[in-house]
């Protein structure tokens, strides 16, 4: 968990899309984007539900999943097109 979600995803600009990212472990993470405008932070807790989250595409988005301190475990995401 500690190298978390690094990812500058090719996404087509003014496009909505939905990121869904699951956490299954103890403790919890954290999404946030960049530039901060493409989408909120939000949290993830690591107890193996499923959050979503709608963004829009922008050229130079970053993603980034990071966990919290002393959380343990593994995440997954993906990215679908709206």
């Amino acid at each position: 968990m500690s190298d978390g979600v690094h990812t500058q995803p090719d996404l087509t600009d003014g496009t909505p899309y939905k990121l869904t990212v699951v956490c299954a472990g103890d403790g919890a993470a954290e999404i946030a984007f960049t530039p901060h405008d493409a989408g909120s932070t939000k949290p993830v807790p690591c107890d193996g539900s499923v959050t979503f989250e709608r963004l829009t595409g922008k050229s130079s988005v970053r993603l980034d999943v990071r966990g919290k301190p002393s959380a343990t475990g593994m995440i997954a995401w993906r990215i679908n097109k709206v």
